[in-house]
């Protein structure tokens, strides 16, 4: 097929297949997708108005990957089954190699098609379970979410056969040395195989339109639906959920429209240390916090809270500030593949260890999220650590997706988030966290102790040969020895102690048959 014009089926104005690999191409004039095969054009009905966001991108871009040109020629925004969009935007290259750039909650994946055969196959859909390998070709991944989502909306040229309100089966997965790959089930099986990257890896021409910093500059203004009080949407384009503080309402987002869904309960004044729009810096990132969220683990009957901080940064997307028993944490997402075995996991050089497993509910909601949360959410959660590190794993289920999301924690002290984000006294700690790290007393205070045993002994032995007559007391050699002893072993026992008291609410703890 070659590069052509023709007309609109449904409106009878131009449309242009830009280029000759094009099968889908949207009409200016009457927003209806116009297909084309060998013999005729087709009318694929119209789409809806897009979801407006602040992307960077936009069609008629260009730039360059790895030395080789492109141009940004169309994009398909999708509903994700558990609420929200995504955007794919088609990359032209030159000889009608077409890359897919996947844009979520602020991050950019490109993935070019893998072309399949008799040895490289998909795996069956309904085989395919989150967080179990999954081959393709040679190469193994950890399949991060299945599910089933459906075709909202389009612009520009497209490189497959788009029909608008379609249901789209696909399985996102993570292998090794940060690859992704996304498997496509239709009428014609497709895998695709990338990595995240920044946009500054593409070297775009003009990557940021001035209508798209104008948005970023402030938030959108808005009034609640149910009681017509002042609302902030800071990210209006990827939030699903926000809260009126002054009827205490739980709204649903919908392109930048709010639909009344639920009343909290307002039995209990929320534990709240860092107020919400509070901007700070962490991890070398600024940081506004634009969600709070109480949950909880239930154990034997009692009730284990903690809180948890949504942060946005316009460039980096989403990250999260843990609160446990007034111990901090960082957590940002990281890759799927990370493997487990047993009761450990291998990550970044470090081996992890099982500390935790069980379920975390949502008790409490205030602020704006990215995904339709509600007091009563239920994931599935393993944690594993290895001080001042944690990864957890939180498994999910809409009933039309499955999703597994792994975060690494790093500990914060007290002070460095008191300081990040200009807040008072936030309280502090007297047992011991999970991940929290332990004092350093160094090899050198160590190496004191055998030096000062020497050091005894040679005075002993010199003492010995001066005085032949006169006994020099064993005793005494005893005692200034288990003098030196003391503050060493004193040491080691604290540092046991110390590990002892970490795990003591676990039920993995390896210091369990000791206690």
């Amino acid at each position: 097929m070659k590069a052509r014009t023709a007309a609109c089926p449904a409106c009878g104005g131009p449309v242009e297949f830009k280029v000759a690999s094009t099968l889908v191409t949207i009409c200016p004039f009457c927003q209806s997708a116009v297909a084309r095969n060998d013999k005729k054009i087709e009318d694929h009905g119209k789409v809806a108005d897009l979801v407006e966001t602040n992307s960077p991108l936009r069609l008629g871009i260009s730039g360059f990957f790895r030395g080789k040109r492109f141009t940004i020629l169309g994009r398909v925004q999708y509903n994700h089954p558990a609420g929200g969009v995504w955007n794919e935007w088609y990359l032209s290259f030159s000889g009608e190699k077409w890359g897919w750039l996947a844009e979520a909650q602020g991050r950019f994946y490109l993935m070019f098609e893998r072309q399949l055969s008799s040895s490289i196959r998909l795996p069956a859909f309904d085989s395919l379970r989150v967080g179990e390998s999954a081959q393709l070709g040679r190469a193994e991944f950890t399949v991060s979410e299945v599910g089933v989502a459906k075709t909202a909306s389009a612009e520009g040229d497209i490189p497959w056969n788009f029909v608008a309100g379609h249901e789209h089966r696909f399985a996102d997965l993570a292998g090794a040395e940060n690859t992704l790959a996304t498997f496509e089930y239709g009428d014609r099986n497709v895998a695709y195989v990338g990595k995240e990257i920044r946009l500054a890896e593409l070297d775009l021409d003009d990557a940021v339109p001035e209508y798209v910093e104008a948005k970023l500059v402030s938030a959108l203004q808005l009034n609640c639906p149910k009681c017509g009080g002042p609302l902030s949407l800071h990210v209006p384009d990827q939030s699903q959920r926000i809260t009126c503080d002054n009827c205490h309402s739980l709204l649903d987002v919908s392109d930048g429209k709010l639909l009344y869904f639920s009343t909290l309960k307002t039995s209990e004044k929320l534990p709240i240390k860092i107020p919400l729009g509070s901007e700070g810096e962490l991890m070398g990132d600024r940081y506004t916090v634009i969600g709070f969220l109480r949950r909880f683990a239930l154990y034997e009957g009692k009730t284990y809270p903690w809180s948890e901080y949504l942060l946005y940064n316009h460039e980096i997307g989403f990250r999260w500030l843990i609160e446990n028993q007034n111990h901090w944490a960082f957590a940002e997402p990281i890759s799927a593949n990370v493997k487990r075995s047993g009761s450990y996991v291998k990550y970044d050089g470090d081996s992890f260890r099982l500390y935790d497993r069980g379920t975390a509910y949502v008790q409490n909601v205030l602020g704006e999220f990215y995904w339709r949360v509600e007091a009563g959410e239920q994931v599935q959660t393993a944690d594993y650590i290895a001080p001042p590190r944690m990864i957890s794993f939180e498994t999910s289920d809409t009933g039309r997706s499955q999703e597994i999301n792994l975060t690494l924690s790093t500990y914060l002290k007290p002070e460095t988030v008191e300081k990040a984000f200009g807040v008072g006294f936030i309280g502090r700690s007297w047992g011991v966290g999970p991940i929290q790290p332990r004092p350093e007393m160094g090899v050198g205070f160590f190496l004191l102790w055998p030096a000062f045993g020497m050091a005894i002994f040679c005075i002993f032995s010199i003492c010995s040969m001066f005085k032949r007559t006169t006994s020099v007391d064993p005793w005494m050699m005893f005692y200034a020895l288990l003098f030196v002893s003391i503050v060493p072993i004193g040491a080691l026992i604290y540092m046991y102690s110390y590990e002892v008291k970490r795990w003591e609410n676990s039920d993995y703890s390896p210091y369990r048959s000791s206690e």
